[in-house]
Formats: C-alpha cells, sequence, structure tokens
C-alpha cells in the first residue's frame, strides 16, 4: 500500500509540474503560441489571442491545484489531456505539419507531423495517470482539498454588500 501511495503522490506531482511548465511556457510567448493554435485552423481567428493567453493560465492553475491536491484540478487536467489528444488526432488524421505546441513555441518535438505522434503517446501516457489518480483516490477513498475556505470569505463580504443595497 506505502508504494501505491507513493506512486499516487508522485503521478500527481508530475503532472502537475508538466502543466506548470507548459503553462508558463506558452505564456512567456503568447503571440508564437496563437500561431501554432492558428497553424491547426480550430479556432476562429477572433478567439485566437484569448485562447492563447486563457489555456496556459488554465494549464497553470490546474497544474498548481493538482500540485496540492486541490478539488477539481484533476478533472480540469482531465479534460485538457482529452482536447489535447483530440487535437493531436485531429492534426495526425489531416496530415498537418505543425508543432504540437505543448511546451510552447521553442517545443523540442517541434519536428513538425512525426511531433504529433510523440505528443499523442505522451499524452496517452499522461492521460493513464490521470486514470491511476482517480482510481486510487476511489480505491483509497481520498478526498482532495476543498479550497472553498479560501475563496468563502470573499463571497461571504459580497453577499453582504449586496444585501446592504
Amino acid at each position: 500500500m506505502f508504494r501505491m501511495d507513493l506512486a499516487y503522490k508522485l503521478i500527481r506531482a508530475c503532472l502537475a509540474c508538466v502543466f506548470i511548465y507548459a503553462g508558463f511556457t506558452k505564456l512567456l510567448d503568447q503571440k508564437s503560441f496563437a500561431v501554432l493554435i492558428d497553424a491547426y485552423g480550430l479556432v476562429p481567428e477572433s478567439l485566437i489571442f484569448p485562447v492563447a493567453l486563457a489555456l496556459p493560465i488554465l494549464e497553470l492553475i490546474a497544474g498548481i491545484g493538482l500540485l496540492f491536491d486541490a478539488q477539481g484540478s484533476l478533472t480540469v487536467i482531465a479534460g485538457l489531456l482529452l482536447v489535447f489528444i483530440a487535437i493531436l488526432v485531429y492534426g495526425i488524421w489531416m496530415g498537418l505539419d505543425v508543432d504540437c505546441g505543448c511546451f510552447g513555441p521553442e517545443d523540442p518535438e517541434g519536428d513538425a507531423f512525426h511531433g504529433l505522434r510523440r505528443s499523442l503517446l505522451r499524452d496517452t501516457f499522461m492521460m493513464a495517470g490521470v486514470i491511476f489518480l482517480y482510481a486510487w483516490r476511489w480505491h483509497r477513498n481520498i478526498c482532495p482539498v476543498n479550497i472553498t475556505f479560501l475563496i468563502d470569505p470573499l463571497l461571504s463580504k459580497r453577499r453582504k454588500e449586496d444585501a446592504q443595497r
């Protein structure tokens, strides 16, 4: 059991670090990341820059949340991985000659089309890690940390202000 508990913590930390790193590198050069997003042809032109900003921020927040085992962070990461896998499959199916953009514009897998296949394999392994985390939580009855205690004082203050109006 101890080894599996350790595996749970290590897999969670590794996934968190990957998402924190990926989000951070994309934020460093949003313009280049926007060009990568545009190369897939899936996002309307008017939404490319908002997506190029929102996606890395979401990755960072989810990664930090997963690092601390915050409630909802694993679900966000699972959703992001599903989207990334679907986009990579689309890119391979369409024969796109683009960088996956997984770790920003300086992605070492920038060998374009061949990089998409490696990225798909990597994301599939990460999804296996996510499935393991969900299964171990269920098996050990692990409850992630509820962080609403951080937000609740702000919400209750706002409710009081709204009630006074």
